[in-house]
Parts: C-alpha cells; structure tokens; sequence
C-alpha cells in the first residue's frame, strides 16, 4: 500500500498541495479526523476537507474553525505555494 496523503503530516500537506485546488485563497485539503475534529496522523473512519490559507499560514476545519497557525506555510514568511510557483499564462 502507498502512502495515504490524509494521514495528517506537514509531508502530507506538502503533497496535496502540488494538486489541491486553489480557490478564494485557500487550498482545499482533506485529512482523517479525530472524534473531536481535529486532523489525524493515523488513518480512521473519517475525513473531512480542510483548508490552508497561504496568506496568512492558517489551517482551518471544515466549519473554516482555526486549527493552527504555522509560519512554514506563511507566504510572507517566504513559503511559495504552488499557484505562486506556476508559470502566468
């Protein structure tokens, strides 16, 4: 079996973005949850979207809850999501 990319992981994160929709200014994810919602490292029996703003390097649950802030996905820290990597056109 490969990997399962909605085992929550900043790998896994880093993977769905390079096909995650872009949208509204969020990328669109989906990670297994716990029974409080949160997103799982391990698989379970549920997922749930969540959503990365790359403006501001938020994650946000499906209720657009906060979950965390990290300054690795923040691009005015110097993270270059891939909408910002792609070439205009």
């Amino acid at each position: 079996m490969g990997d399962d990319l909605r085992m929550f992981s900043h790998e896994n994160i880093l993977q769905q973005l390079e096909t995650a929709e872009y949208k509204n200014g969020y990328y669109t994810l989906e990670f297994y949850i716990l029974p409080n919602g949160k997103p799982s490292p391990a698989a379970t029996s549920s997922v749930s979207p969540f959503y990365l703003y790359p403006s501001g390097g938020t994650l946000r649950d499906a209720a657009f809850q906060l979950v965390f802030y990290d300054s690795r996905y923040d691009t005015y820290r110097g993270f270059r999501p891939p909408h910002l990597r792609r070439p205009k056109g």
